[in-house]
């Protein structure tokens, strides 16, 4: 079967990382990558290292404090901060994560004296990635700077891929809700198709499951469930009787009062339902609740004999949404009954037939009168 261009699914390649790489590439081409800030409250320490930096093809500029630096960082973008451990004011420590919270791409390496070692591992677990002992030897600093320039790349690659896997999830994951709803709704269709044509054979029955499906969701919105289960409640009231396509015409439309076996029969129908619909696993709870529609509260109901909270929410309000329907319809050998009649007898049945508080939900929702096509009070 060709499905239209309109509802045809675009699929989106796998994530490359490759192209991911390239992304990362190009944001740091834009934030300047050979740009370092170097922070010493010492002027000979300051010069000495933008010297020798600018030199090695970077462009410097210097701090004298923790919060100058941080004004740097307020307007301008560096990949390397070079940061003095102990400075006055305000300290190596306690420049870290507030120039993090700037930019979280910015590399960084503190300078700290022999006996600070413990100083700088706490530094590396705020984010720094490197320190050196004072007096810095050149040759040492260029090594430490050339890691840290290869580990912020690293790091913004695997930023820009894990990005890019992120929108990926996200974008597939809307894909197949909307997939999983299109196939709800097409094989929704399908068995509607054939409960229509049923109800087609039957005056008495037309309209029967849109009315119990329209009502059933409006008693569990009364109740205060969740729109999805108020979606798979109207969605099981529309499938609820489905399993009738394997009942006899005869027994269905009998003008009379029906056998002990013809009862038998028309309980089959449930049973029947389920094997139709059981290969649409997607459906989920809502094939339980339309297993569940004719149990009784008092568990006198069928097929399975459920009582009390053993019958699922679903099945609770599609029983007493089904009934209410039934007794409100004109079968061939009866008379409709009046809502307020209706609602009477049911209300008689509150903690037998139905729960008693869905029964309540119902009579709300009858005595509002919004619904179009059921019988007001």
């Amino acid at each position: 079967m060709n499905t239209p261009a309109s509802n045809r699914t675009v699929t989106r390649s796998p994530v490359d990382p490759v192209r991911a790489i390239e992304v990362a590439g190009a944001a740091m081409v834009e934030d300047s990558p050979r740009r370092i800030l170097v922070v010493d409250d010492e002027t000979t320490i300051r010069l000495a290292l933008s010297r020798f930096l600018r030199t090695r093809g970077f462009e410097v500029e210097a701090a004298e404090s923790g919060h100058a630096a941080l004004e740097v960082l307020e307007r301008q973008r560096f990949s390397l901060m070079l940061c003095d451990l102990r400075m006055p004011g305000m300290t190596g420590l306690e420049v870290v994560p507030q120039a993090l919270q700037r930019d979280g791409d910015l590399g960084i390496i503190m300078l700290t004296a022999v006996n600070d070692a413990g100083s700088a591992t706490e530094a590396l677990s705020k984010g720094a990635f490197d320190y050196l002992t004072k007096p810095v030897e050149l040759p040492d600093l260029q090594a430490a700077v050339e890691r840290a320039m290869q580990r912020r790349t690293r790091s913004m690659e695997q930023r820009a891929v894990d990005r890019l896997i992120r929108e990926e999830v996200a974008l597939r994951t809307v894909q197949l809700e909307r997939e999983k709803v299109a196939l709800r709704d097409l094989t929704v269709s399908i068995a509607e198709t054939l409960i229509n044509a049923m109800e087609a054979k039957d005056l008495y029955l037309r309209g029967h499951s849109q009315r119990v499906a329209e009502l059933g969701a409006a008693i569990a919105a009364e109740l205060g469930e969740a729109d999805a289960v108020v979606e798979l409640v109207h969605t099981a009231g529309r499938l609820h009787d489905v399993g009738k396509i394997g009942i006899r015409e005869s027994v269905l439309n009998k003008n009379g009062p029906l056998s002990a076996d013809e009862f038998a029969h028309v309980k089959d129908h449930v049973k029947i339902g389920l094997e139709i619909l059981q290969p649409l696993g997607h459906l989920g709870d809502a094939l339980l609740f339309i297993r569940d529609h004719h149990e009784h509260w008092n568990g006198g109901g069928y097929p399975y004999g459920r009582a009390g909270a053993d019958i699922t929410i679903g099945g609770r309000v599609l029983t007493a949404a089904d009934a209410f329907d039934a007794l409100t319809s004109k079968r061939a050998y009866r008379d409709p009954m009046t809502a307020a009649a209706t609602l009477d007898y049911m209300h008689s049945q509150a903690g037998k037939l139905v729960e008693p508080r869905v029964y309540e939900a119902l009579r709300r929702v009858i005595e509002r009168g919004e619904l179009a096509g059921i019988p007001r009070l």
